[in-house]
Order: C-alpha cells, then structure tokens, then sequence
C-alpha cells in the first residue's frame, strides 16, 4: 500500500529535480483534456503531455456531463481573470475515452447513470456507455452544441489500454461560433 510517507518522499524528488516554478495557471499548450478517473489512463503519460501544458478534468468515463460543461465554464472564466498567461492561438479541447472501461459495468444501473448524465434513464441509449468509440463521438456532439466559441477545436481520441495506443476517432474540428 502506498502510504503518505512513500508520497511525502515522492514529492521530494520531484520538488528537487523536477518542479518548474513559474508555470502559468492558464495551460502552455492551450489545451484542455477530458478522461477518465481509471488509474490505467493518466493523460500526462498517455499522451506525454508536459507539466503546465494542458488543464486535465477527470471524471467517471471522462464524459462530457452538465457538471463538466460548468466546470469547464468555471476553468474558462479563471483563465479570462488570468488572461496576461493566455497564449495565442487556438484552445484545444480532447476528449479521451478508453478501451475497459469500468462506465461499461454501471449500464446495468440504469438510475445512476440517469443522474449522472442529468437524464431520463430512457434516454441512456443515445449516450453509448459501453462502446467508448460511439461515446467519445457523442460527446463531441455534446461540445459542438454547447460550447460556441471562436478558436476553438475539439477532437475525440480512444486510448487502448491493452495495447498504450491512441485512435483518433474525431480529428480536431472548429467549434462554430453562431
């Protein structure tokens, strides 16, 4: 079992050989990740992603839920207060879903899942919980209806835990701005 001390320690070696004093709150890369909260799909090591470079919210499925969308207006609304670390160019956003994933085990609880993404349970099917190719389309569906921003792109990716592969199952699209 990894105990505070083995973190204490941890921390340590990483404070003195490698914390980067001075990073931005507002992410280098202009960048935001969307995953799961699986121990097996750490997207700073998944995708090798530097310290600083990108905002990573994690999540059951790493889906896109109404709870995700307001923090991802909270994050926006701290980077707008923060804007002299803001980099030019597009904002990224990347969901990604993975291959095993325990959301698969919750479609036998059907209420759950309802509350989780704010929906009536007959409404599930259209979220496609066990099939994270389907999901991570879906939830760019959700991000092209709900975010409307100029500069901004999202894309879909699917991590196979089996294999430490990447798909890209939606490349980058503009979000459009109406």
């Amino acid at each position: 079992m990894t105990d505070t001390d083995d973190l204490a320690r941890r921390n340590a070696q990483f404070a003195a050989g490698e914390f980067e004093a001075g990073l931005s709150i507002n992410p280098s890369g202009n960048m935001m990740v969307v995953c799961c909260v699986d121990p097996r799909v750490d997207p700073t090591r998944v995708l090798g992603l530097e310290q600083g470079e990108a905002a990573v919210i994690r999540n059951v499925g790493g889906r896109i839920t109404p709870t995700t969308l307001r923090t991802m207006a909270m994050l926006g609304k701290v980077g707008a207060a923060n804007k002299d670390g803001h980099r030019a160019g597009d904002w990224n956003l990347v969901i990604l879903h993975h291959t095993d994933c325990g959301m698969t085990d919750l479609a036998s609880f059907p209420e759950l899942l309802a509350d989780y993404f704010e929906i009536p349970a007959h409404e599930l099917d259209a979220k496609a919980v066990s099939d994270p190719i389907a999901s991570v389309r879906v939830d760019v569906g959700v991000i092209e209806q709900e975010i409307r921003a100029n500069g901004f792109l999202v894309s879909g990716l699917v991590y196979d835990v089996s294999t430490g592969l990447v798909e890209t199952v939606v490349a980058p699209t503009p979000v459009r701005s109406e």
